[in-house]
């Protein structure tokens, strides 16, 4: 990883909206000779060590610790690890964690002394520059050195990269996690020692949420068991609420996540609406984009104006890309480097033309070159199409490949077999694949052929029932009076050769 710096140029962090200043770590905080972590402030359960903060209550230490393993554990999956590796590593470094906790208190000693809380963001923006730096520092020792916090790490243990996934014979599960997890439901579910459950949990109830998808919640993001009502919950969902979100959408919502309500409504949340909407997001639609994608209200700036740069240098205009963060706003969480990038270089090698193509399907992007992408170009191929066709069929129709092979394309293509039209009928109208095969493929074109007409695919599928009804009608018209105008030829044909032949007679 880059090192840290405030230089000209210096690319940010994609983990952080900015660098706070005070959060950048000094050199003289680590020693290279010891490979061991200095501590200037001790974690204690009543607040900053060598400040005048108040009492910390139990509760806002609980959540502050499960929202510093949850950045832990991400950072770590940053740095390659699996998922699992990623976990045991961080409900195995209590140490660590409580370290992360009295430097959280340090940078934002003046949060404290006022009896605020920390937003979910404050706290990922104070803790991902440091990990960063300890990165730099001690490279491969760095979880070795998470793990064994205050201790140094033996020399031994480095022969083995520190993010390679661990051998099979380590249990992935973590009994000190499950425990944590298992208080954290208990409290949501049961109520704490009093017997009564925390207040937004009744809340969330009466607003429709099943305790089912409070405890869901509640075992992915344990922090949220820790949440206020009034200061975090409440707030958040009368927002929504005044934007439009249908009550009976606030339960999926929160389900899809839940960190939302650990965002400061008047320091992250409006403010990133407000940034958003100068990008091209409709203000009139948020209940739909919230519902669409609540993730988005949580991703830093940065890595929103990463992703709206690189559409701009894909050739959307401003409009075309406030249409597509309305219309699919998970586009943000697709990486540029991974996943946009790679997908545009596929679709330019088939001749498409990605700019319109990231305008009119912006899903496709999401897919996986291996498992989504070459199986449907190839199923193509085979089947006697050109490359050339199969961007031109793209281009038409860039949802084409976000449909299922099996329960898809392979059905509607059997059956466009058994159809009268030549295959180079697909190729001018693609959307084929979009129409549902028992409902409006089969149905009409059996009324096709009951007519004995012939109508172009796309005046079969692609119009409205009572349109469909009046071309169908026409052309049987149409159809019948070709036959009359030829029975009438044949006729006055046999007439003129019974005459003929008379006149030789």
């Amino acid at each position: 990883m880059k090192a840290l710096s405030s230089a000209p140029g210096a690319t940010q962090s994609p983990y952080q909206l900015s660098l706070p200043r005070e959060v950048l770590l000094s050199r003289t905080q680590l020693s290279f000779h010891r490979h061991v972590f200095t501590c200037q402030a001790r974690f204690t359960g009543s607040g900053v060590a060598g400040g005048h903060i108040t009492t910390i209550s139990s509760t806002l230490l609980a959540s502050e610790k499960e929202e510093a393993k949850a950045v832990l554990s991400l950072f770590l999956r940053k740095q390659g690890l699996r998922n699992a590796a990623a976990s045991r590593i961080t409900n195995k470094s209590d140490h660590f964690i409580d370290h992360l906790i009295s430097r959280l208190h340090a940078v934002h000693k003046s949060r404290y002394l006022v009896g605020r809380e920390l937003t979910t963001l404050e706290i990922r923006d104070a803790l991902v520059p440091y990990l960063e730096a300890l990165v730099e520092e001690y490279g491969d020792l760095f979880v070795d050195s998470v793990e064994n916090f205050p201790d140094p790490p033996s020399k031994e243990r480095t022969s083995q990269p520190p993010f390679e996934s661990p051998p099979a014979e380590l249990p992935s599960n973590n009994s000190s996690l499950s425990s944590k997890k298992l208080k954290a439901i208990a409290r949501v579910s049961e109520g704490g020692s009093n017997g009564q459950l925390p207040a937004h949990i009744p809340y969330l109830l009466d607003l429709g949420m099943s305790l089912k998808q409070i405890k869901d919640m509640t075992r992915k993001f344990p922090a949220f068991a820790y949440y206020s009502l009034e200061g975090k919950v409440k707030p958040v969902v009368e927002l929504f609420l005044e934007l439009g979100v249908p009550k009976s959408d606030i339960p999926s919502i929160l389900h899809k996540r839940p960190q939302l309500c650990g965002i400061s409504l008047s320091e992250n949340l409006k403010p990133t609406m407000k940034y958003l909407e100068k990008l091209g997001v409709d203000k009139n639609q948020w209940a739909k984009v919230i519902y669409r994608f609540p993730a988005l209200l949580t991703y830093s700036r940065h890595k929103v104006q990463v992703s709206v740069d690189y559409l701009y240098e894909s050739g959307l205009s401003s409009e075309s890309i406030g249409k597509v963060l309305t219309r699919c706003p998970h586009i943000i969480s697709y990486s540029v480097d991974d996943k946009l990038r790679p997908t545009a270089e596929y679709f330019r090698s088939m001749g498409v033309d990605v700019g319109v193509l990231l305008h009119r399907s912006p899903q496709t992007f999401g897919l996986s070159i291996e498992a989504n992408l070459k199986p449907v170009t190839e199923f193509f191929l085979e089947r006697g199409y050109t490359m050339v066709d199969v961007g031109t069929m793209v281009s038409r129709y860039g949802a084409l490949y976000t449909f299922s092979l099996t329960e898809n394309l392979i059905p509607k293509w059997d059956f466009f077999l058994t159809m009268d039209y030549p295959r180079s009928e697909l190729v001018k109208f693609p959307q084929f694949f979009g129409y549902s095969l028992e409902e409006r493929i089969k149905p009409r074109y059996r009324q096709v052929k009951e007519c004995r007409v012939k109508l172009l695919l796309n005046q079969v599928l692609s119009v409205s029932d009572s349109e469909f009804e009046r071309i169908l009608k026409k052309k049987v018209e149409k159809l019948a009076h070709d036959n009359i105008d030829l029975d009438l030829t044949y006729s006055d044909g046999a007439e003129i050769a019974i005459a003929v032949e008379e006149l030789h007679l």
